[in-house]
């Protein structure tokens, strides 16, 4: 995506004074602004985030959605995979750099990071964003469809509905199988630095970081979501035991939560994109119009 600087005076007018120092304001599209906002994570550390907004808001508050990053991909990749779709939907969309126990583009579930996440939406408003706090929502693809998950299950109250893309789901299982991926002895190396040992040393720490250790609560959180997964995934392979396991789990624990399963064969997150299947996620979501989505 080519992005090119904008005078600020153009676009001043929706930020706040005491938030137009902190941001830099790109035209990205035709529909859409780009900001990129600095913000402090849990440990101290100071970390971006690029909001996408309409250049044109119709409405006086709008839906944000929060949208965490996959593994060692950076947030403004993740706000490249959004388009101009902002724009014509009239939301916004703020994705967080992130900050794990130890690494950045690694975060993988942490604590703290899904704690910064559930900040998300205070800190696009300090930043000028008017948030619809009644409408906000989290969708993410892999590490990032992984921390959806546990946002949705640990915060709960937070949002009006959620997406995740072949999402990890059990991060025990992810670290054995990252040895049958190139680079999995580096992967491994990556996690135990990240999560503290390995499944066998601290098996804690993997389990609170696997959103089907949440599955009663995400079952119960009455909360609309997405589950998309692939039966060509090369990255996560096994999906079948992984997010279509968690989607049977959740229906065992309610039978009656609001919870649509996408099956398909797609490569890993293929379909979190503007031009693939993310503008059906958010017609599902009422986030885009139906015709709108059929026009991308």
């Amino acid at each position: 995506m080519r992005v090119r600087l904008v005078l600020l005076g153009l676009v001043l007018a929706t930020l706040t004074p005491a938030s137009a120092s902190a941001v830099s304001i790109y035209r990205s599209l035709p529909n859409t602004n780009m900001l990129l906002i600095h913000y402090r994570a849990h440990d101290g550390v100071m970390r971006r985030a690029w909001i996408l907004v309409p250049v044109h808001p119709r409405r006086k508050t709008i839906p944000l959605v929060i949208s965490p990053h996959g593994r060692g991909t950076s947030a403004r990749a993740n706000a490249d995979l959004w388009g101009d779709l902002p724009g014509l939907g009239d939301f916004a969309v703020i994705n967080p750099a992130g900050e794990g126990r130890r690494l950045a583009l690694y975060s993988w579930g942490d604590p703290g990071q899904i704690s910064d996440l559930a900040r998300m939406p205070e800190i696009a408003k300090e930043h000028g964003v008017p948030v619809a706090f009644d409408r906000v929502y989290a969708i993410g693809g892999s590490m990032g469809g992984q921390e959806t998950l546990l946002l949705l299950a640990l915060h709960p109250r937070l949002l009006a509905g959620a997406v995740a893309f072949d999402p990890d789901t059990d991060m025990a299982r992810r670290y054995w199988d990252f040895a049958k991926l190139p680079g999995g002895r580096a992967l491994q190396k990556l996690a135990r630095e990240e999560i503290g040992g390995t499944p066998l040393t601290d098996p804690r720490a993997y389990a609170v970081r696997s959103p089907d250790t949440y599955a009663r609560q995400i079952a119960l959180s009455k909360v609309p979501l997405q589950l998309w997964w692939s039966s060509r995934d090369r990255v996560i392979s096994d999906q079948v035991d992984e997010t279509a396991a968690l989607a049977e789990q959740i229906l065992g624990w309610n039978p009656r939560a609001p919870l649509t399963v996408f099956h398909g064969e797609w490569r890993h997150t293929a379909e979190m994109k503007w031009s693939t299947r993310l503008p059906q996620a958010l017609v599902r979501l009422h986030l885009l119009r139906r015709s709108q989505a059929i026009q991308i």
